[in-house]
């Protein structure tokens, strides 16, 4: 026995020893590679804009960034305004070339950043734009630049915007599933898709008016900057005389017609290189990680900056979605911390679950009661994303935010006659009421049942209608007038009282900064980043998700994979999402 203890405790320490060793092993060479990544950007470097990446509101940190010189954290959409602020003071960054192919980003993300552009040109220096074939909302971002080029075989997109909608009335009747369905706001057609093959009245006047003041404001900002009017620009979509590039030279939309390696050329003549291989053009993310540190600003008071996304679930989800518990907690640590003298949200999200929204409002509105709270709004904050927000101190919302959308539903799948029909397959039960407690897929409600959750959607309505009164100072009958469950754009949010002012980001964590009477502060930001370990585990968790849903379906089953997921998480769960799925095509 004795001998055994020996063998064992000998063999735990040189356990414990090889941990330790490797610990500061990796330690030690995650650090030498970092260090060698991070070294200064050199001469001649022009910062590259990819506008075909996606910029969610939280930087996405990849745990073997450090370990390959092809991998790169990916910014959230404040640092990319950060990093184009701190290249215009940069002596290293010459220039800004912008990759305007495609832009799958939303469109007040695509405001903020083009925002920043137009600051970045105060530095005098220069900002090139290229694609190939440029859609819409890349050229939305890229007609700021000094110049920009297109493929002389490629073109330009100009033809409008066109929004889409799936309806999945007709698949479910042949399934023999009848949705149950219970609505307040008749605007508020979330659940339009299973209950028509086809747009209400209502639906198709608030989306027309919803694109069409996306679209004005885009042909306003553009005639601006490329000194032409906005009627000759309607009528180039409206008789579609933009087929070629020549053509949108010719309308003063493109500066010139190049291939790419002309435009290179032509930077090089701006770098003054003696070579393009001389140039270090240098991608967003490469230089997130040598210039993320410098260009955070330091003070002595602190400033919470909370970023949400997603949709608002119940539970810990702190990554894809908005999770109650974390962002209670979130939002809780940053009231009860006496060095924060302010709290800005963030938001990003169509909506969720009532009760979770009533609850981080909750937690907003004990925040608001010992410092300033202050709301910037992103792509979206409708619904939920509105009711969470509306007792702010002030509210900042980009010029096409969608938001609004105050209304309620809920829903029920009766799959009885599916299972019976198509599968054959039956159900019994007993009960100890004359109603069924048991709400089930498995038969239709009772008539009780149905007022039941009636009842419940208008009670929930008339308190989302009271929330929003209440903070933003307004007549109940008058927020009724434009509730109903229709979206707005920022634009017009900000005339109906909706929100406080138009502006990004930057302009609510000044105005926290003014709430608070200070000018040295510094961010602390939340969700705080992970450690090593759990960024490892939850990318590789994702991934092996994605990838075993992918390889069984394809890519449509996966999108089909998460529509029922959805359509799951929100059955018998009061909600306050989006009235629609909102597809916009170019």
């Amino acid at each position: 026995m004795r001998s055994f203890f020996k063998i064992f405790f000998a063999s735990l320490l040189a356990l414990i020893a090889f941990v330790v060793i490797l610990f500061f092993f990796t330690v030690g060479y995650v650090g030498s590679i970092a260090s060698a990544q991070h070294e200064e950007t050199g001469n001649n470097a022009v910062l590259v804009l990819d506008m075909s990446q996606s910029f969610g509101e939280k930087p996405v940190e990849d745990p073997l960034a450090n370990f390959s010189d092809a991998r790169y954290n990916t910014p959230g959409v404040y640092d990319v305004i950060r990093l184009i602020h701190y290249a215009k003071s940069d002596s290293a960054i010459r220039g800004i070339y912008i990759k305007a192919g495609s832009n799958v980003n939303g469109f007040g993300t695509t405001e903020e950043i083009r925002d920043a552009l137009i600051d970045f040109k105060k530095s005098h220096k220069f900002i090139y734009a290229y694609g190939d074939v440029i859609s819409l909302k890349a050229y939305y971002v890229a007609n700021v630049a000094d110049r920009i080029y297109c493929n002389p075989k490629g073109g330009l997109d100009w033809r409008g915007l066109t929004s889409m909608m799936t309806f999945y009335k007709g698949s479910l009747d042949k399934l023999e599933i009848q949705p149950e369905i219970f609505y307040a706001g008749k605007f508020k057609s979330a659940t339009e898709p299973l209950r028509a093959d086809k747009m209400t009245d209502a639906n198709r006047l608030q989306v027309t008016e919803l694109i069409g003041g996306i679209f004005n404001h885009m042909l306003e900002q553009t005639a601006a900057v490329r000194n032409q009017d906005t009627a000759t620009l309607r009528r180039c979509v409206d008789q579609q005389l933009i087929r070629h590039t020549s053509d949108a030279i010719e309308y003063k939309l493109l500066d010139g017609a190049r291939y790419n390696d002309e435009v290179l050329e032509e930077i090089l003549q701006k770098v003054k290189a003696r070579s393009i291989a001389e140039i270090n053009f240098v991608p967003l993310g490469k230089y997130f990680e040598s210039a993320k540190t410098s260009m955070k600003a330091s003070g002595k008071d602190r400033i919470a900056l909370i970023y949400a996304e997603g949709n608002i679930v119940p539970g810990k989800n702190d990554q894809q979605d908005i999770g109650e518990d974390a962002y209670r907690n979130m939002i809780r640590k940053a009231r009860l911390d006496k060095d924060i003298r302010a709290i800005v949200l963030r938001i990003n999200s169509g909506g969720g679950s009532a009760l979770v929204s009533e609850n981080l409002w909750r937690e907003l509105t004990l925040a608001k009661a010992s410092k300033p709270v202050v709301i910037s709004f992103g792509d979206v904050a409708a619904s939920g994303g509105y009711y969470l927000s509306c007792n702010a101190d002030s509210i900042f919302a980009d010029p096409m935010t969608i938001t609004g959308s105050i209304g309620v539903f809920s829903l029920i799948f009766n799959t009885q006659s599916f299972f019976k029909d198509k599968l054959g397959v039956t159900f019994d039960e007993v009960q100890t009421a004359k109603d069924p407690d048991a709400i089930t897929l498995f038969q239709p409600l009772t008539a009780m049942q149905k007022r039941f959750f009636q009842n419940d959607v208008d009670s929930i309505y008339q308190d989302f209608k009271f929330r929003v009164s209440e903070g933003r100072k307004k007549d109940i009958n008058y927020i009724d007038s434009i509730a109903q469950g229709r979206v707005w754009i920022g634009e017009e949010a900000l005339k109906l009282g909706l929100v406080d002012e138009i502006g990004g980001i930057q302009n609510a964590i000044d105005c926290a900064a003014r709430l608070a009477k200070t000018k040295d502060y510094r961010l602390r930001e939340f969700p705080e980043p992970k450690g090593f370990l759990d960024l490892l585990l939850n990318d590789y968790n994702e991934t092996i998700k994605t990838k075993s849903i992918r390889d069984d379906l394809g890519n449509e089953g996966l999108k089909w994979y998460k529509s029922i997921s959805y359509l799951q998480s929100i059955n018998k769960v009061p909600q306050m999402r989006l009235p629609f799925e909102l597809t916009i095509l170019q």
